[in-house]
């Protein structure tokens, strides 16, 4: 007997994420095998309409195919997954695994060639051109990373990834207006003073469309404006290594120096490419049910009283003419229980110790979005 939240989650995706409608195609990509969620997607796909396609993927797969691949494969590889993504009209990706450090081991200049061919595929076809929505599934692993038994694990999943995300994505409009009229952010926090404008530059409004969990409300800073030091307060998984106690300083919007757990690792991940060093997103995580960091970006990237500051690719949606192989999502909670912090619109104290203070906004904190 499936567990009836697998059903409700798949409903979810097929009909509110990527709103499938009859005759769309859609690409169902699992890494980490989850039959059931798989299954329960195909079914929910075919009642709308639609012509599912699946494509299984293995962790330890990847790790052999990436340690043994050289640049021409991987641009054949690029083709190949370039070819099947043009054809879809939709994309769900449910990523899993039992080991988050799986990759660990695979040469830097291998996931760097990776990021330049394959991964192109999703940055210049699957998000721009589909209907797509990425989301983790829990298992034992995912309950470690989060401290949790596995049964209240999958609890807190559930709670997380089926809340009333169109009731968060009304109370989001403030958000995006109030940014939409902003010039300079200033951010302050332990280790934290940072200072860029985000003047013309699109907002965008994330409520269970194109992650799930959800709740980010993200733009990019004007690529040149940012000026300052962030101390990033929480671990940042990365190509197979987890970084901690991150800290960034940039002149003129460039970083231009960077510590960490291990600076001589992080610094080569900067070395990428020119966007590298340049920022590519600005976002506020809302989602009242994430409190803690669980090594899993599209959980930690969502926490309610954080932000996060990403090196590398913008997106096309809130462009500021960055572009790079990388994009990587770095979070700071900036809530009492991690140290606090302020975050100002042009001058104005909009959010303390990660809780809005002004009224247009109090809607977003997490005691109104649970209500």
């Amino acid at each position: 007997m499936r567990d009836p939240r697998i059903n409700k989650l798949a409903d979810l995706l097929v009909n509110y994420s990527v709103k499938l409608q009859e005759g769309e195609k859609l690409l169902i990509e699992n890494t980490g095998i989850q039959r059931e969620l798989v299954a329960a997607i195909v079914e929910k796909a075919y009642e709308a309409g639609g012509h599912p396609f699946v494509e299984l993927k293995d962790p330890k797969i990847m790790r052999t195919l990436l340690k043994g691949a050289n640049e021409t494969q991987m641009q054949a590889w690029e083709r190949y997954e370039a070819t099947v993504m043009e054809d879809m009209d939709a994309y769900i990706a449910i990523r899993s695994g039992d080991n988050i450090n799986e990759l660990s081991d695979v040469p830097s200049e291998k996931n760097k060639i990776f990021g330049q061919t394959v991964m192109n595929v999703h940055r210049q076809i699957r998000v721009p051109k589909t209907k797509w929505c990425v989301l983790r599934y829990p298992n034992e692993s995912m309950a470690q990373l989060a401290e949790m038994s596995t049964e209240a694990f999958e609890d807190f999943y559930f709670n997380v990834c089926t809340l009333d995300y169109e009731k968060m994505n009304k109370a989001m409009d403030a958000l995006v207006k109030k940014m939409e009229e902003t010039d300079e952010v200033k951010i302050t926090g332990p280790g934290t003073d940072l200072t860029f404008s985000i003047k013309d530059i699109p907002v965008i409004k994330c409520a269970g469309e194109m992650n799930i969990p959800d709740g980010e409300v993200y733009t990019a800073p004007v690529r040149n404006s940012v000026n300052g030091t962030i101390t990033y307060n929480t671990p940042s998984p990365y190509q197979g290594f987890t970084y901690e106690n991150v800290q960034l300083t940039l002149e003129n919007g460039k970083i231009v120096d960077a510590q960490a757990n291990d600076s001589k690792r992080i610094q080569e991940v900067f070395n990428t490419d020119e966007g590298a060093r340049y920022i590519g997103e600005f976002a506020i995580g809302i989602n009242p049910y994430i409190q803690h960091p669980m090594k899993d970006i599209l959980f930690d990237e969502k926490i309610d009283g954080s932000f996060h500051f990403t090196p590398g690719q913008a997106y096309e949606n809130a462009y500021n003419g960055n572009d790079s192989s990388i994009h990587w999502d770095m979070v700071n909670i900036q809530r009492e229980d991690y140290g606090g912090g302020e975050m100002y619109f042009d001058g104005e104290l909009i959010r303390k110790d990660g809780r809005f203070v002004i009224p247009e906004l109090e809607g977003l904190n997490a005691d109104q979005l649970k209500a």
